[in-house]
């Protein structure tokens, strides 16, 4: 079954791909130049994934930090409350709670969108890069097929940068 879907996947892709894109590709990447670009696009990718997953670490551990904070405050006043007062205080305690778990929600939500959305701009900048440099199949798209070949095109070519690699450690 995962062997047939490959197979699909893979006739697809050929499919979707002309003898004038394949030619105009393999043109481009005759002088190397594109196998740079495509490098220093990754390492830009990686760098940004990595500084906003610290950036959503750090906003999970202020919330961490913050609930800790709570709890002990919340303790804290129940100790010192009167057990007559307690069902009182426990019940302002439970709405502030419920206010503070709202907020962390939302901020992850703005944080997740934000992280989207600079993923987003990246993939747009990486097309557009790419589409400069004259790399056939690339250009600005949100269509999620094109996408894919897109990508498959970047598998390709790192592919292509890897074999070429190799050859040349082989030639040495």
């Amino acid at each position: 079954m995962q062997e047939t879907i490959g197979v699909r996947k893979l006739c697809s892709f050929q499919q979707r791909l002309s003898y004038t894109t394949l030619s105009d590709l393999a043109l481009a990447l005759l002088d190397g130049t594109v196998f740079e670009i495509v490098q220093g696009l990754l390492e830009i990718q990686h760098l940004t994934e990595k500084s906003l997953y610290n950036q959503r670490l750090r906003l999970q551990n202020e919330h961490r930090v913050l609930r800790q904070a709570l709890r002990q405050k919340h303790q804290e006043a129940q100790q010192a409350c009167r057990p007559h007062n307690l069902p009182v205080l426990q019940a302002t305690q439970q709405r502030e709670l419920e206010a503070v778990e709202h907020r962390i929600r939302e901020e992850q939500r703005a944080m997740d969108q934000k992280i989207v959305l600079e993923l987003d701009r990246k993939v747009a900048d990486q097309q557009s890069t790419l589409e400069k440099a004259g790399v056939a199949g690339f250009y600005v798209t949100t269509n999620p097929q094109e996408l894919t070949l897109q990508m498959n095109l970047l598998e390709l070519i790192r592919k292509l940068q890897q074999r070429g690699c190799q050859a040349g450690k082989t030639a040495l």
